[in-house]
């Protein structure tokens, strides 16, 4: 599909929180998780695609590797917790609807919703075994969209 995200490299200003050697942003909303990330001064460490997570595809029966986007320890209150964090458009985060769709469109959303629900499920267990938590950020949570 074409690409019209935003694209770059981020140079983190606290490289002592930064875990890897590069953190590179594939949408307006990772630049903004990035951003919060390192001038959050509650977040300790954080990683981008850092975690890599096999899963099955449910397409090809194969198992693949999840780049997860995001590895975030962040103090709350008294404790420390640990997340692992997609981020995602909310349109891309529900099952894709027919209406308006031209059909080799459709089915690309099809095919990466699939995908998408079978990478998420494999983080999930990932995280439950690791005591993280995986959550989805949309543009919502980030207050992207006003």
């Amino acid at each position: 599909m074409r690409n019209k995200w935003r694209r770059g490299t981020f140079t983190p200003k606290n490289q002592d929180k930064f875990i890897g050697s590069r953190a590179i942003y594939r949408s307006g909303l990772e630049l903004k998780f990035f951003r919060f990330c390192d001038d959050n001064p509650n977040v300790i460490k954080w990683g981008s695609e850092n975690i890599i997570v096999p899963y099955i595809s449910p397409l090809d029966n194969r198992v693949h590797k999840y780049y997860v986007d995001n590895y975030i320890a962040i103090r709350e209150g008294n404790e420390v917790n640990k997340y692992l964090v997609e981020i995602k458009p909310s349109k891309q985060t529900k099952p894709p609807t027919v209406k308006y769709r031209k059909k080799r469109h459709l089915l690309y959303e099809q095919k990466a919703y699939i995908i998408n629900q079978a990478k998420w499920n494999a983080a999930q267990q990932y995280s439950h075994k690791k005591g993280y938590t995986f959550i989805i950020l949309t543009e919502k949570e980030l207050n992207f969209n006003k």
